[in-house]
């Protein structure tokens, strides 16, 4: 019978293993695209081996959604962090930080066109909506506390998919502050 710190030592190198598959797996994804990542590529480049790979994952899509889903963490965590410590107002602060969190290398790829071709809408949905569309609804609602919680999801759906084209636009090379003024005059809009 294994003690305890036998089994913690062995649960840290299933934690360390399975993250080394994600970032090497993560980088050919940004590198090469999903279609043209193999599964020997992501072992050879996390120096595991392949059974290694098929402990942890069932097969290169279920790789590439653990990716997405560690982007989608890392997303949230990134909006938290900023509009926390910003000095700006919270629209403005949400907005900068979703897209200073897309201004990742790769992640507008990953995020906003391998992950729908890939798992689909229904499933990038889901796994979007657990932070960010979640977020974004809950702070329409405060906002706008007389509007129907049908309204308020349907404005969610529509301003989330705004910010996704907005970052898709950012990532190839426009300006944030245009972005961050055009969803102001949205937001006042709204609140008009």
């Amino acid at each position: 019978m294994q003690d305890k710190s036998t089994r913690k030592s062995n649960k840290a190198r299933s934690d360390e293993m399975r993250a080394r598959l994600l970032a090497a797996a993560r980088a050919l994804f940004v590198e090469k695209g999903y279609a043209e990542t193999s599964t020997p590529e992501i072992v050879k480049t996390a120096e595991v081996t392949r059974g290694a790979l098929y402990h942890h994952f069932a097969d290169k899509t279920d790789v590439f959604r653990a990716v997405i889903h560690q982007e989608a963490r890392e997303i949230m965590d990134s909006i938290e962090a900023y509009a926390a410590e910003a000095q700006e107002d919270p629209l403005d602060a949400g907005s900068r930080g979703y897209f200073r969190a897309m201004a990742v290398p790769g992640r507008v790829q990953l995020m906003l066109i391998d992950g729908p071709a890939v798992l689909g809408i229904t499933e990038m949905d889901e796994i979007v909506e657990v932070g960010g569309v979640a977020s974004l609804r809950e702070g329409l609602a405060q906002a706008l506390p007389d509007r129907a919680a049908d309204d308020i999801a349907a404005m969610a759906i529509i301003l989330s998919a705004a910010f996704d084209r907005a970052a898709l636009e950012i990532a190839r090379g426009g300006e944030e502050d245009r972005y961050l003024a055009a969803f102001r005059s949205i937001w006042n809009g709204l609140t008009q």
